[in-house]
């Protein structure tokens, strides 16, 4: 079975560090889905303005072709999108074929505020926490997404959503 996964949530939840190691466990090539944004997008980001609708189509165009790019090729595949709102996880779902799984990174919001107080050289500033947390639409109600809780060491979360994803795929085969 093809493993094409994103790992998802708000700014803060650790997107980068849990799928690069979930990446290297599971054996995936790994993306992360910020390289991928439109420099207009990154720019807007950094002097700490939301990004809009129109703003994310693009750059998740370019997450998709990822992940169409990669299942072609017979590739398995881990990419961080945030994926605030269900049409955009719609979007994806569309784009990277079937079966696409989620890994939903949720938090409490001091949690992820002290993790983005933390970071160093990140183009997302903490000001944008709460527009993320406004926008962003629960997948938890959705197909093939498993849910981890973010408050725990970068190793014990690989391994919590790990064990969740092999349950989704014995139940998918």
């Amino acid at each position: 079975m093809s493993k094409t996964i994103i790992v998802m949530g708000v700014s803060g939840a650790g997107k980068t560090s849990i799928a690069d190691l979930l990446a290297n466990r599971l054996g995936c090539k790994f993306v992360e889905g910020d390289r991928l944004h439109p420099e207009a997008n990154v720019k807007k980001m950094a002097e700490g303005t939301p990004l809009t609708d129109e703003d994310r189509w693009p750059w998740l165009d370019i997450i998709g072709n990822e992940l169409k790019t990669a299942r072609s090729a017979g590739e398995d595949i881990v990419v961080t999108c945030s994926s605030l709102k269900k049409i955009y996880r719609e979007r994806l779902r569309s784009a990277g074929g079937d079966p696409l799984y989620f890994v939903f990174l949720k938090g409490s919001p001091e949690l992820l505020a002290s993790r983005m107080g933390a970071r160093k050289g990140h183009f997302m500033p903490t000001s944008l926490l709460q527009s993320q947390l406004a926008t962003l639409e629960s997948p938890e109600d959705e197909v093939n997404v498993v849910t981890v809780d973010i408050d725990a060491s970068v190793p014990q979360i690989v391994e919590d959503a790990i064990g969740r994803l092999e349950k989704l795929w014995r139940e998918d085969s």
